[in-house]
């Protein structure tokens, strides 16, 4: 910070704001803290009685922290999201499109190890809908060092992306409904409306649902034909539990599924299983699906969407924050459920 003549001040950033008052009509801000001095403004200054005024230079090793903010921004975002303008020294990123964030959180916290910088991010793997807010860029003092800027944009580079939005495939989902209660009848099948409503929400729609009884042999061949009609995913229904006669995850086997895990750390969700036929996935979907609003579906569902292959780590994870208050009103994903990282 220094005083500099009015006339000399053209380019630099003010460190404080400027008062204007003329009795009878008005007192306020004539110039605020951090804007960049023009030409235009020196008449101005002048007029307000300032002949000296104290300023940030900006140069080649120094810049404002509205064009900091942006490149900073531009260093942190990848595919799917846009930049509002810089305001104050901070940009804010939203996501362009509805799909699933994706946030590198060492490379944030790389970040945030600089210092006069601060970055903050939604958690990642969660869905976000077309404008919603998902980072801020914050420039701390009113210009900065390029040098920080510069470490900003190499770990971007290094990380790349730090920040993203996935789309969502539409697939087609084959549904496999077990249960002879179901499949005689006796009772009326009420997963199927619910499952349908989710996959069109995210963009993907059911392609057919088979009823069969807990029988291992015609599981199996459930599973294989909706496979061969094209399934790009398949769920079954009905039959996660602990019972002795519970038969699906049997039934996965038969048709050649390799079970990634059975069994998840999440209330509600707990009896969910995941398994792979070849390159389709198999899930094997615990009734709390069914009439819960938030559950261990919406949390590996959109990320399968989003073209992950999911690791028996991957859903373990869900234990730390995988425990679902079940709120009256919920605001899933504005909690914490699922939120592990």
């Amino acid at each position: 910070m220094r005083a500099v003549p009015v006339y000399q001040a053209e380019g630099m950033v003010l460190c404080h704001d400027i008062t204007e008052i003329i009795p009878g009509k008005r007192k306020g801000k004539a110039f605020r803290k951090g804007h960049v001095i023009c030409k235009e403004d020196i008449p101005r200054l002048l007029d307000i009685g300032k002949e000296n005024i104290y300023v940030w230079e900006v140069n080649a090793q120094t810049i404002h922290e509205n064009d900091a903010a942006t490149r900073f921004a531009k260093a942190v975002a990848g595919p799917g999201l846009s930049l509002d303008e810089a305001s104050e020294g901070k940009v804010e990123i939203r996501a362009n499109t509805l799909g699933l964030l994706k946030v590198n959180a060492e490379a944030v916290d790389k970040i945030n190890s600089i210092d006069q910088v601060a970055a903050a991010t939604l958690h990642t793997n969660q869905m976000v809908n077309a404008g919603k807010k998902v980072t801020g860029c914050k420039i701390i003092p009113l210009v900065i060092n390029a040098e920080k800027l510069q470490q900003i944009e190499q770990i971007g580079i290094d990380y790349y992306p730090v920040v993203e939005v996935k789309p969502l495939k539409a697939c087609k989902v084959g549904v496999v409904t077990t249960g002879s209660e179901v499949y005689h009848g006796r009772i009326k099948d009420c997963f199927g409306p619910v499952l349908t409503d989710k996959f069109e929400h995210l963009g993907s729609s059911v392609l057919r649902q088979v009823f069969v009884p807990d029988d291992i042999s015609m599981i199996a061949e459930a599973i294989q034909s909706l496979r061969a009609a094209g399934a790009d995913m398949i769920v079954t229904t009905g039959g996660m539990s602990v019972d002795p006669d519970d038969v699906t995850p049997s039934g996965i086997r038969e048709a050649g599924g390799e079970i990634v895990i059975y069994g998840a750390p999440t209330l509600p969700g707990a009896m969910f299983m995941l398994a792979y036929l070849g390159t389709v996935p198999v899930l094997g979907l615990p009734g709390c699906v069914m009439y819960h609003k938030s559950t261990i579906f919406d949390l590996v569902v959109p990320r399968i969407l989003a073209g992950e292959v999911l690791t028996r780590k991957d859903i373990t994870r869900f234990g730390y924050g995988g425990l679902c208050l079940v709120c009256e009103e919920c605001r899933y994903p504005e909690c914490g459920f699922g939120k592990s990282n």
